[in-house]
């Protein structure tokens, strides 16, 4: 038996691991718990713990440590109370976990993952070796790939990177992006369970919005955020906007006041979602003609629903994209045009670069060979 610890800190990095979630249900040589923490646990952020336990998982811990503000400060602070509660945490259950789990590039993440280093914590990585120029992402992405002992990336470029850090030609494994697989499985809403769960009508043609903040230069949030205002200000006269909320990141705030104040302007227009969910959201991105953002879910599973992607800035600037990736500037007209023109395009049908098959058995087959 192998026992396994995943942690999760966003509803982002927990529809990843879904259908390895499920493939652990179904083996009975795998044991393992949830530790569920950051925005998973702020009411600010829609409480996705939720999610979890509706995808009938049992949460094994709960670990609070999120401040609700988002400056520089409360960023640093948040970083520094998540690694002093894991410490607590890893000297009370050093003993529990053969390998834990982590996944990504955010700050709460590597904080639960670095303070387990003195304790003899033998992590996996998910998606190392990937690189966002627009975020600070990159600091904590590498830092947990040099923390880990097996590292799964989503392309053999990314691999490639990770070997160059680690000096392990062993322990590197390609196995593309996970949620594809449940994407492809999951059971999608239709347009009138859509609007029965949402009162959105995306019978009305529909661009679905999701902007974080970029983080490795915040002073250009402000400014960012009116380019943004600028152009949904425009483009909302001919396609209804539905509008996720930005996630816990350094002046995620002036997005949302950007975001309130087009819903104010314009309320039947606009819709402002903070937890979609998993289905709603894929659901969503499926029916909408067109998807715009800096979001990494653009990037990695807007291919699957055959949608062009609008990339606005630097945030995945660096990032391995495929043929539906189209990168503006956070410049209004260069966006509003390019908006225009990819509409005009159509569907997307090039196929996914992260699809990969096989990967649930190769990542499983791998952590039961450490154990033995």
């Amino acid at each position: 038996m192998v026992r396994i610890g995943v942690l999760t800190s966003s509803r982002a990095d927990f529809g990843v691991y879904l259908p390895l979630l499920k493939a652990f249900q179904n083996d009975k040589e795998i044991d393992f718990e949830i530790i569920a923490f950051g925005t998973h646990l702020s009411n600010f952020h829609g409480y996705t713990i939720k999610e979890i336990e509706e995808n009938n998982f049992r949460v094994g811990y709960k670990i609070a440590s999120l401040i609700s503000d988002d400056s520089e400060n409360a960023i640093a602070t948040s970083a520094a109370l998540t690694s002093l509660k894991f410490a607590d945490f890893w000297a009370n259950h050093k003993n529990e976990f053969d390998v834990v789990l982590c996944l990504g590039d955010r700050y709460e993440m590597f904080s639960a993952v670095i303070s387990g280093i003195p304790f003899g914590i033998k992590f996996a990585h998910f998606y190392g070796g990937d690189y966002s120029e627009g975020a600070i992402d990159n600091v904590y992405r590498d830092a947990m790939t040099h923390c880990s002992v097996f590292h799964f990336t989503s392309s053999q470029e990314y691999a490639d990177r990770v070997r160059k850090m680690v000096k392990n030609f062993i322990s590197v494994d390609v196995i593309g992006i996970l949620s594809i697989e449940e994407l492809e499985n999951m059971k999608l809403l239709t347009l009138d369970e859509f609007f029965q769960k949402w009162n959105i009508d995306l019978k009305i043609p529909t661009i679905l919005v999701t902007i974080h903040p970029e983080t490795i230069h915040p002073e250009n949030n402000l400014q960012y955020s009116k380019v943004i205002f600028e152009t949904l200000e425009v483009i909302h006269k001919a396609y209804q906007l539905v509008i996720t909320m930005p996630n816990a990141d350094t002046n995620g705030i002036m997005y949302r006041k950007t975001f309130e104040k087009l819903k104010n302007s314009f309320p039947n227009q606009i819709h402002l979602i903070e937890n979609f969910g998993l289905q709603s959201y894929f659901s969503c991105m499926k029916l909408s003609k067109l998807m715009i953002g800096n979001t990494s879910s653009g990037i990695s599973e807007a291919a699957t629903f055959n949608k062009y992607f609008i990339n606005i800035g630097d945030r995945q600037g660096g990032r391995q994209k495929g043929p539906n990736v189209i990168s503006v500037p956070f410049k209004t007209e260069q966006i509003i045009n390019e908006i225009q023109n990819t509409l005009q395009r159509g569907e997307y049908y090039g196929g996914n670069i992260f699809k990969k098959e096989g990967s649930l058995q190769l990542i499983i087959h791998k952590l039961k060979t450490y154990k033995n």
